[in-house]
């Protein structure tokens, strides 16, 4: 049985996109916690204060979300367009 891909690998460069329901669901709350961080750490007039806060949740929910897109999508690689067969 075949898995069903959430997110496929980018035609030019190295990463994905969403491909399923599942995949932009998990990329919207990705990028909703995103914008939640930013607004809750940007209470303050200091940049190292800011910075200092939302360092740890940008490379926790950055790291989650790599993780469920190699478990759930194509292997990622560099990719430059169609392969020619010549």
């Amino acid at each position: 049985m075949q898995k069903k891909l959430w997110f496929r690998a980018k035609r030019f460069g190295w990463g994905w996109y969403p491909v399923s329901v599942e995949g932009w669901a998990v990329t919207l709350i990705y990028a909703f916690v995103m914008v939640r961080a930013v607004l809750w750490a940007d209470h303050t007039h200091s940049a190292s204060d800011t910075l200092i806060k939302l360092a740890p949740i940008f490379i926790i929910v950055t790291g989650l979300f790599l993780v469920i897109c190699y478990r759930t999508g194509e292997a990622p690689g560099w990719h430059w367009g169609e392969k020619n067969n010549k």
